[in-house]
């Protein structure tokens, strides 16, 4: 299987999974008057905004927009003197913020976007809040906080991941999310709102986000603000990162990007993929932890993620929930049935989106798994969920 047919087919299929997380996969399996009709008069049982599990951290959780530019990589698709643009986002443990706006899980330009892009002009209001609250100050608790950072799928963004990036930031994380600009969709502080293109966008190109992303969280840890529009940080976030101590993890391209970056860059100490392919075949050894959520992507199915899996040299794990595919893990997990009740889908339906694992399952999953290997290689706190199956997580599968 070559790189090229598993990128294209992701990026499509991705691009119309994004739109299927706020209007159910229309056009696949829900006839498009029959959406919009559902959507444009709601019944009194019909809930109108779609909603994200709460964190079960102890923290409230904060968050941050910030604007950057990578003045060392020059973008060819905006023209010359032209410079790659970025927005990203930190997600922290958060004090008094509950006085403050909750953060949307896309911004309104951005929602709109793929929302039309999936055939549907629909009302952005209909988008997530997530749990995190605009601006809250950093919760201090006599330690930096160590830094996790995420990579989004091919025509994704940033919030995709948020179950598992609010449940981090919950419990002490620094999260930073990075919107991987020309593969997604994003809108920048002027109000420019960018979409998927053609311009290609390989594993590599998501690495090299990262490692400059890395340099940001340095930038932030020795009290330098990165936003290139120069806003201000919430109170206590410069200087509160632990530049020393940093993870990461990523979804389908993202997972790929994410050991790219470990291979390429000694500054992150532990990486999970989530149904990452492993394409192009990554023949590099891995010297330090890495954890592999599967669910099609896997070592049996595709010879890239089993090669990849014999050159981890440290300590490795691979689990697989029964009855998860591709698009399971995320946000989707927990968004496309909500849409589906609303637009009177039938569960068949639903599952061809997200498979048969059950949703709220799915979202422990979520929360559960990667929090506790963050919490094992990067706070060395032992969690026994790590040690083999979980009377916990029957449908978890560790695979030899």
């Amino acid at each position: 299987m070559t790189t090229t047919s598993v990128t294209t087919r992701t990026d499509m299929t991705r691009r119309r999974m994004l739109g299927a997380a706020l209007i159910a996969g229309i056009g696949a399996a829900v006839p498009l008057g029959v959406a919009s009709r559902a959507w444009a008069a709601p019944t009194a049982s019909s809930p109108v905004q779609l909603t994200l599990p709460p964190p079960t951290g102890p923290h409230p959780v904060g968050t941050v927009p910030l604007h950057l530019v990578d003045t060392s990589r020059p973008d060819p698709v905006a023209g010359p003197g032209h410079h790659r643009e970025l927005m990203a986002s930190v997600w922290y443990p958060a004090r008094k913020a509950e006085e403050l706006p909750r953060a949307p899980w896309m911004t309104e330009g951005a929602l709109r976007a793929l929302l039309t892009d999936a055939g549907f002009s629909l009302d952005p209001a209909l988008g997530p809040l997530t749990a995190a609250h605009v601006g809250a100050p950093v919760h201090h608790a006599g330690h930096r906080l160590p830094v996790i950072v995420y990579s989004h799928g091919s025509g994704s963004h940033r919030g995709d991941h948020t179950i598992i990036v609010q449940e981090l930031a919950s419990h002490g994380y620094a999260v930073v999310t990075v919107d991987h600009t020309h593969d997604t969709f994003t809108e920048f502080p002027d109000g420019r709102v960018l979409t998927p293109d053609d311009v290609p966008m390989y594993p590599r190109d998501f690495a090299a986000d990262l490692r400059f992303l890395l340099d940001c969280v340095e930038g932030l840890a020795a009290g330098r603000n990165p936003d290139a529009d120069g806003k201000p940080l919430p109170q206590g976030l410069l200087g509160a990162l632990d530049r020393q101590c940093i993870g990461a993890f990523g979804w389908s391209k993202g997972g790929t990007a994410t050991a790219l970056t470990m291979l390429a860059d000694q500054r992150v100490r532990a990486g999970l993929s989530i149904d990452g392919p492993m394409q192009p075949t990554i023949t590099a050894d891995l010297d330090r932890p890495f954890m592999m959520m599967t669910a099609v992507f896997t070592r049996a199915a595709m010879p890239d993620v089993a090669e990849f899996w014999t050159h981890l040299r440290s300590w490795r794990l691979d689990i697989q929930a029964d009855g998860a595919i591709h698009n399971s893990y995320g946000d989707n997990a927990t968004l496309i049935p909500q849409a589906g009740k609303i637009l009177g889908m039938t569960d068949q339906q639903i599952q061809d989106w997200i498979g048969t694992l059950d949703p709220a399952r799915s979202v422990r999953i979520q929360q559960a798994y990667p929090l506790a290997f963050f919490d094992l290689h990067l706070r060395h706190r032992r969690e026994r969920l790590l040690d083999g199956p979980s009377a916990a997580f029957p449908e978890v599968k560790f695979i030899p």
